[in-house]
């Protein structure tokens, strides 16, 4: 059985995670929660801000790159890149929807903008 975390660090996010527990469980016995300790230095607290996101996949597994792009210069750089299981991104992505219905129930519709067409990205050493 899958299961999802139960405590979220702000009250509103949604944590999936792709750990499994062990043996099957009937339908009867509720799941156990179980308290998740996550350790984070202030770097990954403060978290990093991306206005560009790359998604890659093959069989076992999707890739999403985050980017900062500079405003008015043609060059960016890879802030944070995650790598997942096929149905970890499914999950993540059930996560985001929850969370953007969330978010305009209580702030409004967000507004999407222009479509941007997609940049000439390429990775540099």
């Amino acid at each position: 059985m899958k299961i999802a975390c139960m405590a979220a660090v702000r009250a509103g996010e949604f944590c999936y995670s792709e750990r499994q527990t062990g043996g099957e469980e009937s339908m009867s016995e509720a799941p156990k929660q179980q308290q998740v300790q996550i350790k984070a230095d202030e770097k990954e607290l403060i978290g990093q801000y991306a206005n560009l996101a790359m998604i890659h996949h093959n069989a076992e597994e999707f890739t999403l790159n985050f980017i900062y792009i500079f405003p008015n210069v043609p060059q960016g750089k890879l802030v944070s890149s995650l790598i997942v299981s096929p149905g970890h991104a499914k999950r993540l992505l059930r996560a985001l929807g929850e969370n953007i219905t969330r978010y305009e129930a209580q702030f409004g519709v967000i507004a999407e903008g222009p479509a941007m067409p997609d940049p000439s990205v390429g990775f540099v050493q």
